[in-house]
């Protein structure tokens, strides 16, 4: 989660220098789709608050009304911040893009557009590159896109989903803005506008999905319930064991439901095997916060 934390911030940062930039640059030119890109980072910056503000949240400690935390809040603002993305991002992207084609403006002086777009793909660019190497810190075996698609941190992936579409829409700007000038002809500005709504666009339905799946209780991946299995069924005293039941309560917190069948022991035994197996899981697995053992088969002395 500090990894995470740690990307979010340097995104923030570099989105914050960027709005202002690309204001300046957009009201000196005229440029739809620099106006498009400087909205895009203003609500870059703004969901990094919310991202940080869920995480925040998310410790809180349990009470009588959350008796398993509130550690699902971060989920919650993953999807504020989704929602904000396709509307405010991608939708007045489209808005100011179906203006500027229907009603052409002319263009200004595109010298500070250059200037404002290149320093802000440097930026971008560097908080792309942390957030990339932050989450090859923490993700598994798999292939990136593998592991980003299965990832259970939104600290990490909306990042990483906003930072990809902040550079592709700076590629589509700069064409905008260098087509526009050189064919002497506005329109590729405003289309340039459009087709960065429209990149918002589907990253916030991506990130929506992703969020959807976590709030409503998406299981731990497959790997980890695979290992619980193995390492459940490998005890001398354990006959059966149905498919445990997990959910993902926060990125770093797991429930854990099992229902196991022992063998032909006894009560007092049983209880020690439910402590060792406990032990067991949490040892391996410590991101597996509460277990909840259902016990079949027991033979009382």
């Amino acid at each position: 989660m500090a990894e995470s934390k740690s990307s979010v911030y340097g995104a923030l940062a570099a989105n914050t220098g960027i709005a202002v930039l690309k204001f300046v640059a957009a009201s000196i030119s005229g440029s739809s789709a620099m106006l498009s890109e400087a909205i895009h980072s203003t609500v870059d910056a703004g969901n990094g608050l919310l991202i940080l503000l869920g995480i925040s949240r998310s410790k809180r400690p349990a009470d009588d009304e959350h008796p398993f935390g509130h550690g699902k809040e971060v989920y919650f603002w993953s999807l504020i911040v989704s929602i904000l993305i396709f509307g405010l991002g991608g939708g007045m992207s489209i808005y100011e893009g179906i203006a500027h084609l229907r009603h052409p403006e002319v263009l200004g002086n595109p010298f500070w557009n250059y200037v404002v777009l290149a320093g802000a793909f440097l930026f971008e660019g560097a908080s792309f590159v942390l957030a990339i190497r932050n989450f090859n810190k923490e993700k598994g075996s798999g292939s990136f896109w593998s592991e980003l698609r299965q990832s259970k941190d939104p600290a990490s992936f909306a990042v990483i989903y906003e930072d990809a579409a902040a550079l592709l829409g700076l590629i589509i700007a700069f064409l905008g803005v260098f087509l526009g000038h050189y064919f002497n002809n506005p329109l590729f500005d405003g289309a340039a506008s459009l087709i960065i709504g429209l990149v918002l666009a589907f990253v916030a339905i991506i990130m929506v999905i992703e969020s959807r799946d976590l709030l409503i209780g998406e299981s731990a991946r497959s790997e980890m319930v695979n290992g619980i299995c193995s390492l459940v069924l490998a005890d001398p005293d354990v006959q059966r064991l149905s498919r445990p039941l997990t959910m993902q309560m926060a990125p770093d917190e797991i429930l854990l439901a099992l229902d196991v069948q022992f063998k032909e022991i006894s009560g007092i035994q049983v209880t020690k095997v439910i402590s060792r197996l406990e032990r067991n899981i949490r040892a391996q697995f410590p991101h597996i916060k509460r277990i909840y053992i259902e016990a079949g088969n027991i033979t009382a002395v």
